[in-house]
């Protein structure tokens, strides 16, 4: 790797990927810390399962809606500003849960919190496609979705510390951990104004020569794209490539969301005398296995450029682990499986949205990843009402079937675009 690609690279990576992880830990936080919620609101506002269920994916109808036009505008006016409205508006609204006092003010505060999130994922990832090369968008997208695990990790011990110790005039913890946890979204929401930039054009801390560089980099990739992929909205659409990604997506986010809102429940039912904290720290066992495996799997189908393989190794474990869970009844064999599915569900992340770029040009990926991952989000909505509606063992044995069922869609998505960027690898290697 020569000087200036080295260094323009590192540049970049340092500041934005740091800034960005923070930014989505925040949001994965305030999207599942109701899942800790449960273990007391449910009593003092008398949610049943089958209600919350419906609580927990409510967010994803709000963010199924609104996910494809927050992306077009975040492309039309630029990262910074629109990920900092998504950030303050869905901060405020996370403060204004802790005030709820019914079932329907808590439907209408999740609807809420989803749209005002909508666009936030796909358009990070989709920021990442304007500063970083196919060939480096495994390892940066593998860093970024760091921040589901991380925020278990943090998230569960913090908000079920603070759901056992904070009170303050009055009011109940779970109530506390929204407001603290929202405010959190504001102050960063407020921060992002200032600090991202929209294109390597506009970054002060890279060099002129770099931010050439870079950008012709770019402008390369996205004429090579072109030739192999739909360059119309129209056309993209109907490919069925596009509706392959969202199911296989849609599987895994069934799963993760389905386990991310009911396992401190699930937890508890098996262990009726866990207190809050005890509960929270058994959470983050399945995010300390994801973190590595996410790192793996990632820099794997980078180095390999064998997403398909990948993918298809990611479901597989992840089938196996939820199948077994549908026939125990122990809470530690409970969680140690659903930590082997973990290497299963974090390992996909971390090589499946490098792969999804492969497959839209710069025109189509802000439409593109939009809807593949508004598609996708649907899992949120399915994923907690299988448990809300379904016993634990079925609703374990319904997603392994359902990862099983994704792997026979990867194995039928025919991987043009990875073929792309052989050819542009080889190019950087080699060039002409």
């Amino acid at each position: 790797m020569n000087s200036i690609e080295s260094t323009t690279i590192k540049k970049t990576m340092k500041r934005i990927l740091p800034f960005t992880l923070l930014c989505y830990v925040i949001a994965y936080l305030d999207r599942v810390n109701m899942s800790f919620a449960a273990l007391e609101m449910n009593a003092d506002l008398g949610l049943s399962a089958e209600a919350f269920g419906l609580l927990s994916g409510i967010f994803f109808i709000g963010y199924f809606l609104f996910e494809i036009p927050s992306n077009l505008i975040m492309h039309k006016v630029g990262a910074k500003l629109w990920i900092s409205r998504i950030m303050i508006t869905w901060g405020i609204i996370t403060i204004l849960t802790g005030f709820v006092h019914s079932a329907t003010h808590l439907y209408i505060a999740r609807f809420l919190l989803g749209v005002a999130e909508a666009g936030f994922f796909p358009g990070i990832i989709l920021y990442f496609t304007y500063w970083f090369r196919g060939n480096e968008r495994g390892r940066v997208s593998s860093l970024l979705v760091m921040a589901m695990p991380i925020g278990t990790i943090i998230g569960a011990p913090l908000s079920t510390w603070i759901m056992d110790n904070i009170s303050w005039s009055g009011m109940a913890g779970w109530r506390w951990m929204f407001i603290i946890e929202g405010s959190l979204a504001v102050i960063f929401g407020i921060v992002t104004l200032f600090y991202l930039k929209n294109r390597p054009k506009d970054a002060k801390w890279l060099t002129e020569e770099e931010k050439n560089w870079l950008e012709n980099e770019l402008d390369r990739e996205r004429q090579q794209s072109l030739l192999v992929n739909k360059s119309s909205k129209l056309e993209m659409f109907k490919d069925s490539k596009v509706w392959k990604l969202a199911f296989i997506y849609f599987a895994n986010y069934t799963a993760m969301y389905g386990l991310g809102f009911w396992f401190p429940s699930i937890i508890k039912s098996f262990a009726a005398t866990s207190s809050n904290i005890e509960i929270g720290w058994l959470t983050i066992i399945p995010a300390l296995i994801g973190i590595p495996s996410m790192l793996l799997f990632g820099w794997s189908s980078d180095k390999r450029n064998e997403h398909k393989k990948h993918l298809i190794a990611s479901f597989l474990i992840a089938a196996v682990g939820f199948i077994l869970c549908g026939f125990t009844n122990s809470a530690m064999i409970m969680i140690i499986l659903i930590a082997f599915s973990a290497i299963g569900l974090y390992g996909f992340v971390g090589s499946f949205f490098s792969f999804m770029t492969l497959f839209f040009t710069e025109s189509t990926a802000p439409a593109g990843i939009a809807t593949v991952n508004a598609f996708a989000s649907l899992g949120g909505f399915i994923g907690p009402m299988i448990f809300g509606q379904l016993a634990i063992s079925h609703g374990m044995f319904l997603i392994g079937i359902l990862a099983i069922l994704a792997c026979v869609v990867v194995l039928s998505l025919r991987q043009k675009g990875e073929s792309v960027i052989s050819r542009q690898e080889e190019n950087v290697i080699n060039p002409s």
